[in-house]
C-alpha cells in the first residue's frame, strides 16, 4: 500500500504561478506545493527580462492591449488581453509588497521611480526589472515567503505521475459538476528521495508546471520544462489549444560551454544590434521595427540568414554603449560572457535561436478552471488566449501573477472546510520490475528532441510534420510498453510526457493551413483572413493505461 498524503489544495509546480497561488490561498487552506527539483529550479528563476505593466504616465493600458494584440497576430482573445493588462499594476504592487525590489532611477526632479525598459513589440517603456535577473529575484523572494508560512508544505524532488479522477453523476444538480462528469481528487506522485510512488488527495488540484520547450534539441529552458502538466491534463480529458505556437527566443548564447544561457531581449531594447559575421546589420531588411520586431520575425530572420550564409550563428552587439552602462544594466550577462572569454563591452556575442516558450496549452477560463471539475491550470502550461500566435515580451510572468490571483479568488470561495478525506485507489506496481535498459530511454529521448527540432522547428512543411508524426507514433508505443513493464523513473516520466506533448504540437501544426505568428510553413505561406484557435479534444480510451488519442473530428 502506497503512502497517501492529504491537503486542501495541491499545487503541482513551484514557479511564479504556483508560489503566487500558494501565498494567496494559505490563509484559508492547507496547501501542498509539489516541486520536481529544488524549489527554485524552474523557468521563472532564469527569466532575465522583466514584467510588463503600465507604470509610466505617458503609457496606457490601451497601448499595452494594442501591443499584445498586434504581437499575437490576430489570434489573441481580446477579453483575456484586456483582463491581464488591467490587472497588471495591482499584481505588480502585490509582488512589490512581498519584497521584490525592482530597479529604480531618479527622475529630473530627483524623485526615485521605477526604471522601465523596452522590449520587442512594445510601443513604450513598460518593463519593470531587477537588473537582468528579474526571475531570480522573484523566485527567491516568493520561495522565502512560502517557506515561512505555517500552512504551506513543500514537497521537493517529487514528480507528478498522473492525476486521479473519478466520475460525477451526470444528473447532478451542481451546474459545475454536470458540465464535467469527471472531477480531479488528487494525483499519484513519485518521491525521488525514496524512489517510492505515493498519492495525494486534494479538494482542488492546480497544475502550474510550466512549458514544454524541452521537447526541442535546443532550448533556453531548464531541464524541468518537460510539458508534464499539459500531458497529465490531456490524459485526464482536458482540451488543449494552439500548441503549434512555440516561441523560439532569437538570442541564446552560442558557445560550447554556455549550456542554455539566454540573452535577454532587454539588450535589444537598450540598443543592441543584430549583425552578420561580417559585422553588417540585417534586421532593417526584414522589418521596419528592426531589432525591436516581435520575436517570431526576429527568430525567422536569424534562421534565414544562418541558412543563407551557411554559418553556425549570428551576432548580438551592444559594445557601442558605454561600458559602465552595460555592466550596470546587464551584470549577469556581463559576468557570464566574461567567464567564457567574451567581453561584451568590446565585442559582439555569438547567438542562435532556441525554443523558449509554449504559447498554447490546457484550455482554461478566466478563473483557471479546466474541463475537469476541481482541476485548474495556470502559467505557461495554460491557454488563456493572452498570447495568440506569438507572446509579447514580458507578458509571461505577468500572466502567471494575474491568473494565479484569479484562480485564488475562485478557489477560496469554493473550498469546503472539512477534515474528511477520500481514500485514493492504491498505485499498482505488482507486475513491474526494475529496468536494466535505461539506455533505451536515453536513445528515445535524443531521437525525439532532434527530429522535433529538424521537422517541427522555426520553418515547417507538411511533409516534415507528417514524418515527425510517424516517428512520434512509433515512439509512443515503445514508451508505453516500457512504462507498463518497468518501475517509474524521472527520465521515463519526462519522456512519456514529452512524446505526448510532441504529438499535440504536430497535430495542431498539421491542422493550421496557414502561416501565422510563430507557425510558419512553406506549404501555406499566406495568412488566412479568419483567425481561429486550434483546439484538440482527447478521445479517451477505455483502457486507462493507453495514451488518449486526438479526436480528428475536431477542426481548427
Amino acid at each position: 500500500m502506497n503512502q497517501q498524503n492529504n491537503c486542501d489544495v495541491l499545487i503541482i509546480g513551484s514557479g511564479a504561478a504556483g508560489l503566487t497561488l500558494a501565498l494567496h490561498l494559505a490563509k484559508n487552506a492547507d496547501v501542498v506545493i509539489l516541486s520536481k527539483g529544488p524549489l527554485n529550479e524552474g523557468s521563472t528563476y532564469y527569466a532575465q527580462g522583466g514584467i510588463a505593466a503600465v507604470f509610466d504616465e505617458n503609457d496606457s493600458i490601451e497601448d499595452h492591449i494594442s501591443d499584445t494584440l498586434i504581437a499575437g497576430s490576430g489570434l489573441c482573445d481580446e477579453s483575456a488581453v484586456r483582463y491581464t493588462a488591467e490587472s497588471a499594476k495591482a499584481c505588480l504592487d502585490w509582488l512589490i509588497e512581498q519584497g521584490v525590489n525592482f530597479d529604480k532611477e531618479d527622475d529630473p526632479q530627483g524623485q526615485a521611480k521605477y526604471h522601465l525598459t523596452r522590449e520587442g513589440g512594445h510601443s513604450h517603456r513598460r518593463i519593470l526589472h531587477a537588473a537582468d535577473a528579474t526571475g531570480k529575484v522573484i523566485q527567491t523572494t516568493l520561495s522565502e515567503r512560502v517557506k515561512q508560512h505555517s500552512r504551506i508544505r513543500i514537497f521537493e524532488r517529487y514528480n507528478a505521475i498522473d492525476l486521479i479522477c473519478d466520475n460525477i453523476d451526470a444528473k447532478s444538480t451542481d451546474a459545475k459538476k454536470a458540465n464535467g462528469k469527471k472531477q480531479c481528487i488528487g494525483a499519484y506522485i513519485w518521491n525521488r528521495n525514496t524512489e517510492k510512488v505515493e498519492s495525494i488527495y486534494a479538494q482542488k488540484t492546480i497544475l502550474a508546471t510550466g512549458g514544454a520547450s524541452k521537447v526541442y534539441q535546443y532550448t533556453s529552458n531548464p531541464d524541468v520544462a518537460s510539458g508534464d502538466g499539459i500531458a497529465m491534463a490531456w490524459r485526464a480529458g482536458c482540451r488543449v489549444a494552439n500548441m503549434e505556437f512555440n516561441q523560439f527566443h532569437p538570442t541564446c548564447l552560442f558557445h560550447p560551454d554556455a549550456g542554455t544561457f539566454l540573452l535577454t531581449e532587454a539588450l535589444r531594447g537598450e540598443g543592441a544590434k543584430l549583425r552578420r559575421p561580417d559585422g553588417s546589420r540585417f534586421m532593417p531588411a526584414f522589418d521596419e521595427r528592426a531589432e525591436l520586431a516581435p520575436r517570431d520575425i526576429v527568430a525567422r530572420a536569424i534562421d534565414f540568414e544562418m541558412k543563407r550564409l551557411g554559418v553556425d550563428c549570428m551576432y548580438l552587439d551592444i559594445s557601442h554603449k558605454p561600458a559602465d552602462f552595460i555592466k550596470q544594466h546587464f551584470p549577469t550577462i556581463y559576468r557570464r560572457t566574461k567567464d567564457l572569454g567574451i567581453d561584451i563591452t568590446k565585442q559582439p556575442m555569438p547567438i542562435v535561436p532556441a525554443a523558449h516558450y509554449t504559447c498554447g496549452g490546457v484550455m482554461i477560463d478566466q478563473h483557471g478552471r479546466t474541463d475537469v471539475h476541481q482541476l485548474y491550470a495556470i502559467g505557461e502550461m495554460s491557454y488563456t488566449g493572452l498570447h495568440g500566435a506569438n507572446r509579447l515580451a514580458s507578458n509571461s510572468l505577468l500572466e502567471c501573477l494575474v491568473y494565479a490571483r484569479a484562480a485564488a479568488l475562485e478557489i477560496s470561495g469554493s473550498l469546503t472546510h472539512s477534515n474528511s478525506f477520500i481514500t485514493l485507489p492504491p498505485w499498482d506496481e505488482s507486475r513491474v520490475t526494475d529496468s536494466d535498459e535505461e539506455v533505451v530511454i536515453q536513445h528515445n529521448w535524443h531521437e525525439l528532441r532532434l527530429f522535433m527540432w529538424d521537422y517541427v522547428g522555426i520553418v515547417r512543411t507538411t511533409k516534415r510534420l507528417e514524418r515527425a508524426l510517424h516517428r512520434v507514433e512509433l515512439l509512443q508505443q515503445e514508451i508505453q510498453d516500457y512504462y507498463q513493464n518497468f518501475k517509474v523513473s524521472n527520465n521515463l516520466l519526462e519522456l512519456r510526457n514529452l512524446v505526448q506533448v510532441a504529438e499535440l504540437i504536430i497535430h495542431c501544426a498539421l491542422k493550421r493551413k496557414e502561416s501565422r505568428g510563430l507557425h510558419y510553413t512553406l506549404d501555406f505561406p499566406d495568412t488566412l483572413p479568419d483567425a481561429k484557435p486550434t483546439i484538440l479534444t482527447s478521445k479517451l480510451s477505455s483502457n486507462k493505461s493507453l495514451v488518449p488519442k486526438v479526436d480528428d473530428s475536431v477542426e481548427q
